[in-house]
């Protein structure tokens, strides 16, 4: 299935909606995803594990009335949500205190009921894309009952297509090569500081025709403002000196061509063959029209041969144009 149109290859990512590392009103998720909408943004991912289902009921709320025909919608598998006896905060980054809590499950049963649940929170009859999640320390268990669960409802006919989505590249390598799956979520590693994704899984995406949706192509934050500040973050973690030093050497080179780090960040990997688009995660409507407006800026197609005569881009890369 054709995941993102032709002229408009960006979407919402879901996890700051939930309160990734601070809080966030019902009413502010509602509004950044209805300005993803104006913006003419149809891909749309969540998961369960984004606010332990918050992210999914939220999104939920602000795609409600639309429709369903003309929007792509993926959530994922791997975790289970259920209810504890007493509330209590979250311990993986989002800023809720809930009795819900999560739990790992790739197996037929907690495959069918992740889906259920996401519907149930979503409000909608269908997912278009389901991957499995962050399944590092569960390569055996995605392999014998998670994938062939998705496949089973891929063929017949209840999803449009299935993944995985993960932060690393040699278990989404092993995956395309020996899995009959149809996209990747490749978080983080396709940008500008890191694109690792050159080595393994982008070239076996090419060679096994599945699509590549990239996100984290901000690496967190330290290629999000035009210059990085000195308590910026790569991956989730602050950022070491010589990534800083990086940074900073790039938005030298995209400030002489009069644009900015995160415009020629947001372009860069949309240049590849295998990626069909991007997913970005926005807290705020603002957010979304900033990065709207950086996904219509043109970069100049010296941007790119000068970072690379600079070695600060891989002479392999492909670049726009």
């Amino acid at each position: 299935m054709k995941l993102f149109a032709d002229d408009n290859r960006i979407g919402l990512g879901g996890a700051p909606l939930a309160g990734l590392f601070s809080p966030v009103a019902d009413a502010e998720a509602v509004a950044t995803v209805q300005a993803a909408w104006d913006e003419g943004w149809r891909y749309f991912d969540t998961a369960p594990h984004y606010g332990l289902g918050l992210a999914e009921e939220r999104l939920g709320a602000g795609l409600a009335g639309k429709p369903r025909s003309e929007y792509v919608l993926s959530s994922k598998v791997g975790r289970i949500i259920y209810e504890a006896d007493t509330p209590a905060p979250d311990d993986e980054g989002f800023a809720v205190v809930t009795k819900r809590r999560r739990r790992w499950d790739f197996t037929r049963d907690g495959v069918l009921k992740s889906i259920e649940d996401s519907l149930r929170r979503l409000d909608v009859d269908r997912l278009d894309v389901v991957f499995v999640h962050d399944p590092d320390d569960h390569y055996d268990e995605a392999v014998a009952t998670a994938f062939p669960t998705l496949i089973e409802l891929r063929d017949q006919g209840v999803i449009g297509a299935i993944g995985s989505g993960m932060n690393q590249t040699a278990m989404l390598t092993r995956f395309v090569e020996q899995v009959d799956i149809d996209v990747i979520m490749l978080a983080g590693r396709y940008t500008l500081l890191d694109p690792d994704g050159l080595d393994d899984v982008l070239p076996a995406c090419v060679a096994n025709d599945v699509q590549v949706v990239a996100v984290g192509i901000f690496n967190s934050g330290l290629l999000s403002q035009p210059r990085p500040a000195a308590d910026a973050t790569f991956n989730y973690a602050p950022a070491p000196p010589a990534l800083l030093e990086k940074a900073n050497k790039l938005a030298d080179i995209c400030e002489s061509h009069g644009v900015t780090l995160p415009a020629v960040a947001l372009k860069f990997p949309l240049a590849h063959p295998a990626v069909a688009g991007i997913a970005v995660g926005c807290r705020t409507a603002t957010e979304v029209h900033a990065n709207a407006a950086l996904a219509r800026t043109e970069v100049p197609a010296a941007v790119w041969s000068d970072l690379k005569s600079a070695n600060l881009l891989r002479e392999d890369a492909p670049t726009p144009g």
